[in-house]
């Protein structure tokens, strides 16, 4: 007896993860770490079978298997949750008819020392199990850190692409961002409407009532803009009171003019600034995109303007969609000889 106690206390410290099995297959002994696998039991008295499920090798069934090929590699399995996979090897012990299973946690460590709580206490001093989590743990931390790094990079990133193609004063898209929708809707081969907007009277406002009252108009326009147009549409300021939409599956031209009517009246209504009236109003004209035509978008941005020209020179406030006569017509005031040019603004 003096001598399995020597024997135990030995293996307590050296193999801290260690049983000692009679050649019954009944634990004798357990290791303090072993312990803590079970800990609403001492585990002694309790077949070492019916505590590990004895997945590998599988040609060994019964403790008599296990102890004619000692020294083999065992994968195991605790029973009880949370069934944590152990590595061991069985071999005689000194004392007759006793052996001893050395068990390792293996690559589960990890989960086992926080599903059991261990602490380095619980492995002998020479076992590299220890150095191994604090590597994980290293490794762990620098990954943690490399994604929260990458993170505020890609945030950085997708801020700067915002700022790119934002306008900073309205929030809408530049003209940068309209030449990127532009050749997505062209790409995707669908026909889009197209309306070229310029505010009247807005010179006026920044005349009498300063750059900061006409910075309040613009954010205002921007708001209606928004407010008048669908989900899928595109707003883009291009110029200082110059802005363009793009309407995609809305190419029918009652689509179109009834959105552009909502936001003429829109523009329309006066807008207080610090107890001053701001009255401007808003010109706008259309053409539509259709991949079937020969046309390219700088054209139809073209003809968008044409049209556009044509409202200012009809007195403003109103929509025209294009059409080829009206080319003649801005002809004809673009030149020198005409009686009236349009006044812009």
């Amino acid at each position: 007896m003096m001598a399995l106690d020597q024997l135990t206390r030995t293996l307590d410290v050296l193999c801290p993860m260690h049983l000692v099995i009679s050649d019954t297959g009944v634990i004798t002994h357990a290791g303090p770490t072993v312990l803590k696998l079970r800990p609403e039991t001492t585990l002694a008295g309790e077949q070492f079978l019916d505590v590990f499920d004895l997945r590998r090798p599988r040609s060994i069934e019964k403790i008599s298997d296990l102890r004619a090929n000692a020294g083999t590699k065992m994968h195991l399995q605790l029973r009880a949750a949370p069934q944590t996979e152990i590595k061991g090897v069985l071999m005689p012990a000194p004392l007759s008819g006793q052996s001893i299973v050395n068990l390792s946690f293996g690559i589960s460590i990890v989960d086992a020392v926080a599903d059991f709580a261990l602490t380095s206490a619980d492995f002998a001093a020479t076992d590299l199990a220890i150095e191994m989590l604090y590597l994980v743990e290293a490794k762990s931390a620098a990954m943690d850190a490399s994604r929260k790094l990458n993170l505020r990079l890609q945030g950085a990133m997708i801020s700067a692409e915002e700022q790119a193609f934002t306008d900073t004063l309205t929030g809408l898209k530049n003209r940068r961002a309209m030449d990127h929708v532009l050749a997505r809707h062209v790409d995707w081969g669908t026909r889009f409407g197209l309306m070229q907007v310029d505010l009247d009277w807005f010179k006026a406002v920044n005349d009498t009532l300063g750059h900061a009252a006409g910075d309040f108009v613009l954010q205002n326009v921007a708001r209606i803009m928004v407010e008048e147009t669908r989900g899928c549409d595109t707003v883009a300021r291009t110029g200082g009171d110059e802005f363009v939409i793009i309407l995609p599956y809305a190419s029918s031209q009652d689509v179109l003019e009834n959105i552009g009517q909502r936001i003429i009246e829109q523009l329309c209504r006066p807008m207080m600034y610090q107890g001053e009236m701001c009255r401007i109003s808003g010109s706008i004209g259309t053409a539509i995109y259709d991949p079937e035509s020969s046309k390219t978008v700088a054209e139809i941005m073209d003809d968008a303007d044409v049209a556009l020209y044509a409202s200012k020179d009809r007195g403003r406030g109103r929509q025209t969609f294009y059409e080829p006569s009206l080319r003649k017509k801005v002809a004809n005031s673009n030149d020198p000889a005409a009686p009236d040019g349009v006044a812009q603004g």
